[in-house]
């Protein structure tokens, strides 16, 4: 059949019509075909074509030519199983019926794989392998067009199928025996398009094995062309969610650190903004607990894509139910795959399996690989599950049968492969999901048990067993990395579905889990980077951590499995994974406590840890308890562990500390440092550890002076044992800067604070935990030096949105940044949004900590200056007296924190016309600023400026004019003239304190 070349357009020939029919399968190429031919200048329309078995193949093609103009088939070997159907009637169809059509029939060819011998008719031109111009070129030819001198320019352009999209995050493998579902995906396409921007997210919800996965990996392959940026992520455990969805910072090439949070932020922020990608698509698979979703679902003008089992999902996404095959989906699957068996036989076999996904690819796996008969694999399948009476149960709904199913597969398996049985029982002792199997390969000489030795030392039989098992649809492989890269976890990996995990667990002796799980907990312990401090390594902690409890490594007597343990869980606390943490704790715990002295070493570790992240988590009272019990259990052994006693009280002081115990605290953080000096020596790490909280301890006492000589002193040391870039240095030089700016030396913090930040951000990142805080000393430094610079509102502003991300607002450290925002805005007059924010942080320090506590009280004081900068003088007056009462009970009249309350309370006192107590409040309290903080400190020359204000409402004006004028000059020297605490000095504006809350 010879086409003559017709006119494309340019005004030399009328315009043609074609319909361009294909499989859902391949929709992208119909997509690029239809807009090839619209622009040379013709009309095209799409038809998904899957003619229904039962109606005869010529009168299926019939329909076709109903259509005007020519009909144009999308070919390749999955073309012809579309039913699915003989090749013998294909070639009949073929010869016959579209032989006698031959003018209105053309094809192209999308594989290089032979087609049916009859397919010769359609003279197909092959677009195999071309590049999109050579294509082109190719479909006109066929279809006898000329091209287009200039083709039209069309609204949208459609991707090159043959082109992946700019970003292509590790989606599975496209797979070539997917069945059905065009409906739900076209579905699922539309919903996606027509949500709102920013809204555009859809849950594909259904049973264990009913087809999520699959489903979601097809459209992300299906509708590629859509999409300029697409990322899977796996999401059956939390951390190695987080970890996935954060490396997508690094191809879209966001300067960030290795913290999850700070990646996670970056890369929301990105996708919101569409830049440098707005039509992207993220597809969270597995992700079962919507915990957290706020943090984590990207907005933008993108789509979202999660598969789950829990119906929760409805009240964040719309939810798409995904239904048990069609039977024609079942029966075409199983007979595209086992190729000897009928209709009938396979309407069978899909009726026993309730036409379910997963045991159907088992089913249709074992029919295709043995031959079988279908009566002699259902009567195997029948008898053993009758016969069983105490077979476990699957759950959700999922057939019976398919446990007899498996049985016969593990059977065989253990007759011809016993070595993939091996491989299997491996994989069970790992979590579902992910599997990193290449640790058995990356680490050869980890002491493995003999009979499975192998593994690591015969590659061919490592690969046939492989090879086995995915033949027979158990595992799917994955590999992570670029080809030539050193294997690990995060290099080579195999899936494995949480369903047939479940089931062949519970098909495998107890002796075998018993063998498989030590192995695999020697190879987690291999795989331990050893350092959970650096940030780099947490990519590989969080790959081990969902791996910890099926592989027994919690109840694991090893001491090196132990230690692979308590690095995760530190890996947690660095990482501010404390959720996760604390859940580990526990169960770590709950195993250990069993078979474990309460003073043994790992225990005592543990504690420690799980303590650390009691507090970054905000449960103070649990983490004093806790460490209270290790210490009189400690306390009341012989013979004394005086290191362990001295890590415990340490610990024990951080959390007196978060409690507000000051001086209990100081005491025996106190004796903590000698202790650790005695025994240890001067420059050793826990040593530099107990001197910088020392420092804490000093400051939360008021003793700042003190507190910023200890501090200069440990960042020496520090500086000369660590390093500058090290974790804990920079945190020395964060307190340094601290300590100048409750000296009231604003400028000599701030330029302390800068270069520390920048420090940070380069070692750690920008959104990491301590950076964020180092970030925070510098925004109060900043507000401290010059209220007046535009830059400190918004950065301010920034900087709260970005905690409450990473902790959440009710955190103590969100908390404190509230706190100090709303001051920040009450002086820039704000009054309705400060007040909010000053409610805010009160009502969340009182649940956190106790109406008792010194923050909670002192936060009386924020509450007041809020309502007398409102004109409530009486309702303010009684929150200063309330604030001074309380934090002189529990601080001692000469903290800075009560002289600053009493500041308040002498103003109040003054403005409510109680100008005699107002007075003696003033004399005394500039008294005993000059005793704490010295005659040249802010506090106290705004002191000195409050006693003279007090002075001439009591016509002392003598000695008020002496003292405003050596206030005016001492706040000239120490802030500048053009500060604005002189310039409010200056114009009689009385002088009032902030009550900046800090847990230390």
């Amino acid at each position: 059949m010879v086409e003559q070349r017709r006119s494309s357009g340019d005004g030399t020939g009328a315009p043609e019509h074609f319909l361009v029919v294909f499989p859902g399968y391949h929709r992208s190429w119909a997509a690029w075909i239809v807009h090839a031919l619209e622009r040379h200048g013709h009309r095209a329309t799409l038809q998904r074509w899957d003619p229904p078995r039962e109606v005869a193949l010529e009168d299926s093609l019939g329909d076709l030519l109903l259509s005007s103009g020519r009909v144009l088939l999308v070919l390749d070997d999955w073309f012809f199983e579309l039913g699915p159907r003989p090749p013998g009637e294909w070639n009949d169809a073929l010869r016959g019926f579209v032989a006698a059509h031959a003018d209105r029939f053309a094809a192209v060819n999308l594989t290089n794989r032979p087609l049916l011998p009859a397919t010769a008719v359609l003279e197909p031109a092959s677009l195999w392998g071309l590049s999109e111009e050579a294509a082109e070129e190719r479909l006109l030819s066929r279809l006898g067009l000329e091209r287009r001198r200039t083709p039209k320019t069309m609204p949208t352009r459609v991707r090159y199928p043959e082109t992946r999209c700019e970003i292509w995050g590790e989606v599975p493998r496209r797979n070539p025996r997917f069945t059905g579902r065009d409906d739900l995906l076209t579905d699922l396409h539309q919903r996606l398009s027509d949500a709102e921007r920013g809204a555009s997210s859809c849950t594909l919800l259904g049973m264990s094995g009913i087809g999520k996965t699959q489903l979601a990996a097809e459209y992300a392959h299906r509708f590629s062309t859509d999409y300029d940026l697409v990322w899977w992520v796996n999401s059956d455990d939390r951390n190695i969610q987080r970890d996935r969805f954060g490396e997508l910072a690094v191809e879209l090439g966001l300067s960030i650190g290795s913290e999850p949070g700070e990646r996670i932020r970056a890369v929301r922020d990105a996708l919101r903004r569409g830049e440098p990608y707005s039509n992207w698509l993220i597809i969270f698979d597995g992700w079962d607990d919507p915990e957290g979703v706020n943090a984590l679902l990207p907005q933008g003008s993108g789509h979202v894509l999660v598969t789950s089992r829990n119906r929760a999902w409805s009240e964040y996404t719309e939810v798409l139910e995904v239904p048990a095959f069609l039977r024609a989906e079942s029966t075409s699957y199983l007979m595209r795959r086992a190729t000897h068996i009928t209709a009938a036989e396979a309407d069978e076999v899909a009726a026993e399996f309730g036409d379910v996904p997963l045991p159907l690819v088992q089913a249709a796996s074992w029919l295709g690989e043995s031959g079988m008969d279908v009566a002699e694999y259902l009567r195997m399948v029948r008898e053993r599950r009758l016969s069983t009476v105490d077979e476990p149960a699957t759950g959700e709904g999922f057939p019976q049968s398919s446990m007899t199913s498996w049985s016969i597969l593990l059977n065989r398996l253990r007759r011809s492969q016993p070595q993939a049985i091996e491989v299997l029982g491996l994989c069970t002792s790992f979590a579902p999901g992910r599997i990193p199997l290449g640790l058995i390969r990356a680490y050869p000489q980890t002491d493995l048990p003999e009979e499975l030795r192998w593994m690591a030392t015969d590659l061919p039989a490592w690969t046939r067993s492989l090879d086995t098992l995915v033949n027979y649809s158990v595992l799917t492989r994955e590999t992570r990395g670029p080809l030539g890269a050193e294997m690990g976890p995060h290099q080579e990996s195999v899936h494995m579905h949480r369903l047939v995990h479940d089931i062949v667990s519970k098909l495998t002796s107890e002796d075998s889990h018993a063998l498989h799980r030590r192995a695999v907990r020697t190879l987690l312990a291999e795989a331990d980077p050893g350092n959970a401090v650096d940030s780099r390594n947490w990519p590989r902690y969080a790959e081990l951590l969902p791996h910890l409890e099926p592989s027994g490594a919690l109840t694991s007597s090893q001491r090196r499995v132990q230690t692979t343990v308590l690095n995760c869980l530190r890996y947690c606390l660095r990482s501010g994974e404390y959720n996760s943490g604390l859940e580990l704790a526990r169960k770590v715990r709950d195993n250990w406590s069993r078979t474990m002295d309460p003073l043994a070493q790992p225990l005592l570790d543990l504690t420690n840890q799980e303590s650390y992240i009691m507090r970054a988590s905000g449960r103070f009272r649990e983490a004093y308890e806790l460490d209270r019990a290790v210490l009189e259990k400690l306390q009341h052994t012989s013979p004394r562990d005086e290191v362990a006693e001295l890590v415990t009280q340490g610990s024990l002081a951080g959390s007196l500390r978060y409690l507000g115990r000051y001086q209990e605290a100081y005491d025996l953080q106190k004796k903590v440092l000698e202790g650790n000096e005695r025994l240890l020596g001067p420059d050793e790490v826990d040593t530099l550890v107990a001197r910088h909280n020392l420092g804490v301890s000093l400051r939360l006492r008021g003793r700042y002076a003190e507190a910023f000589e200890l501090d200069l002193e440990t960042l020496a040391r520090r500086e000369n044992v660590l390093r500058t870039r090290h974790i804990n240095t920079l945190k020395s030089g964060s307190a340094v800067a601290h300590d100048l700016r409750l000296l009231g030396r604003y400028r000599d913090a701030l330029a302390r604070q800068e270069p520390v930040v920048r420090l940070h951000v380069q070692v750690l990142g920008p959104q990491h935990p301590q950076t964020l805080e180092a970030r925070v000393q510098l925004a109060m430094c900043r507000r401290r030096e010059s209220a007046l610079n535009p830059d400190v509102g918004p950065s301010m502003a920034a900087l709260l949105e970005q905690l409450a991300q990473l902790h959440g607002r009710g955190h103590h450290r969100t908390l404190a940044f509230i706190n100090n925002y709303g001051n920040f805005l009450r002086e820039h007059g704000d009054l309705s949004q400060s007040r909010d924010l000053i409610d805010e942080a009160e009502a969340g320090y009182r649940s956190l900590l106790g109406p008792a506590h010194p923050v909670t009280t002192g936060m009386l004081t924020n509450t007041g200056l809020v309502m007398q900068a409102a004109g409530e003088r009486a309702g303010a007056m009684s929150m200063f007296e309330s604030a001074l009462a309380g934090l002189t009970a529990t601080l001692g009249p000469d903290h800075p924190w009560v002289l600053g309350c009493a500041l308040n309370a002498a103003s109040a006192r003054n403005f409510n016309g109680r100008i005699a107590d107002a007075l003696d409040l003033s004399r005394d309290t500039l008294r005993r600023a000059r005793h704490t903080l010295g005659d040249q400190h802010p506090l106290t020359l705004s002191c000195q400026v409050a006693l003279a204000a007090d002075l001439r409402a009591f016509r002392e004006q003598e000695e008020a004019g002496k003292l405003e004028e050596d206030g005016l000059l001492g706040l000239t020297r120490t802030l500048g003239a053009q500060h604005p605490h002189t310039i409010s000095a200056r114009q009689r504006t009385r002088p009032h304190w902030d009550f900046e809350a800090y847990l230390g």
